[in-house]
């Protein structure tokens, strides 16, 4: 069971009028049931990978104005946007399911597996839902349609954001949340607050998992090469061994987040993803080039690991008669998601609602990240979790997001929607802004 967040904020959802209650909700979610789950796996063996997702997103715009809405496409490439107007006057909202899948070829006996495949990074590779994309935008399609089949009787108005290239937009190109926001989708639409959820392995389905404040981190990618001088591997006293100052970087490098960093207060993440140089063994390359990631909550913790690495990376180089340089956005690829504390506690009875109070706990901070930060940006936004995992399964042993075996238990889109369903009602319905 979550904890409560501030016992000054428990007032404010207590008094808070819950309008749609389980059995409409439940009932709702049932008219829309079969329908999730046909779109769900039409959508997992039609996989696209970031900024390809045409199929996808005209699967979402038909059905859009097959329920009479008008849908905005081409938005930051593949992006699709609808809003829903209901029959009386209250506040506005969005909601927000991400289309993208990732360069992974799929591992499972599924009737309904990608034998997709596509070119990524110049290499062939199969193309698959590893991350539970696919549960997300049929979630939010059948939300869709449970919302228009009751909108005379629904107050404000609720905008459904499909995004694309969460995971990323390919080298050279833009795209994802950010771009979206750019590119004008609020420009005439001020939601109150913005909702999102992410379906989650390794939990169990028919569980939700939310917390407040800090949810998941800012993500960074980095790049660091290292010059030295060619020369043969046989004499390596005439050339200067890029290879030997980056494998001297990569364990400095750690020292930062273990010895240098304070993380008893938040913790942070530096990894070194990719290292190459040379081509040849008995040659001593002229460069070496190393890939990374930095995992942080807090933005001055982030400046202050960002300044340890130039020093180490610099200095190290140079002992080693080398010279490196850091490669890198003054910005997060994404930034950190922090669940704005009293929306998380004024809507937390209704995830309780959705799935049974006992079903909803806080869990700990997650180091993946997820640019739905981005929307938090422009209203006070919530993210949960979804358990994806079959209840009866070793939770330790079954295969995590991103995985090639990623395997979604079809409970979760129930859980997806109705959760979905009670937040936005129940929001909608109290009035807005307290």
């Amino acid at each position: 069971m979550v904890r409560l967040i501030g016992t000054g904020l428990v007032s404010v959802f207590l008094m808070m009028p819950f309008v749609a209650q389980a059995a409409d909700v439940n009932q709702m979610a049932a008219s829309v049931k079969d329908d999730v789950l046909k779109w769900r796996r039409d959508i997992h063996q039609h996989p696209e990978l970031s900024n390809r997702e045409t199929r996808t997103a005209k699967l979402v715009a038909d059905h859009l104005r097959s329920l009479g809405l008008k849908p905005v496409t081409g938005i930051a490439h593949n992006g699709v946007v609808a809003i829903i107007k209901g029959g009386k006057p209250g506040p506005k909202i969005a909601l927000r399911a991400d289309m993208d899948a990732l360069p992974v070829t799929e591992n499972n006996n599924l009737p309904f597996a990608s034998k997709v495949k596509a070119t990524f990074n110049g290499q062939e590779t199969g193309v698959m839902h590893a991350c539970g994309h696919d549960a997300h935008t049929s979630t939010l399609m059948g939300v869709a349609k449970a919302l228009v089949a009751m909108r005379a009787e629904m107050p404000g108005e609720v905008m459904l954001i499909f995004q694309p290239a969460e995971e990323g937009a390919p080298k050279g190109e833009v795209g994802g949340a950010s771009e979206m926001i750019k590119e004008g989708i609020f420009k005439d639409f001020k939601p109150e607050a913005i909702f999102g959820l992410h379906v989650m392995a390794k939990m169990p389905a028919g569980q939700i998992a939310v917390r407040s404040g800090p949810t998941m981190a800012a993500s960074d990618f980095f790049e660091i090469v290292v010059n030295g001088v060619q020369t043969h591997g046989a004499s390596p006293w005439s050339g200067v061994d890029p290879i030997v100052a980056g494998s001297a970087i990569v364990t400095n490098l750690q020292n930062i987040v273990s010895r240098r960093t304070d993380i008893a207060r938040l913790p942070a993440v530096l990894t070194i993803g990719a290292f190459n140089g040379g081509i040849r063994n008995n040659i001593i390359p002229d460069k070496v080039t190393m890939l990374g990631t930095l995992r942080t909550f807090d933005p001055a913790m982030r400046q202050k690991i960002l300044t340890e690495m130039r020093s180490v990376i610099e200095n190290v180089a140079k002992a080693n008669g080398a010279t490196a340089q850091l490669n890198m956005d003054e910005d997060p690829i994404a930034p950190a998601n922090i669940n704005n504390p009293a929306l998380t506690a004024r809507m937390l009875p209704s995830l309780q609602k959705a799935v049974g109070e006992s079903n909803v706990f806080e869990p700990p901070l997650q180091m993946g990240a997820e640019d739905f930060a981005e929307f938090g940006k422009i209203a006070p936004s919530l993210f949960w979790f979804v358990g994806a995992t079959d209840p009866a399964s070793d939770m330790n042993a079954a295969s995590a997001n991103h995985s090639p075996m990623f395997l979604l238990d079809e409970r979760s889109l129930d859980v997806s929607v109705r959760s979905i369903l009670q937040v936005t009602l129940d929001y909608l319905n109290s009035g807005g802004v307290k």
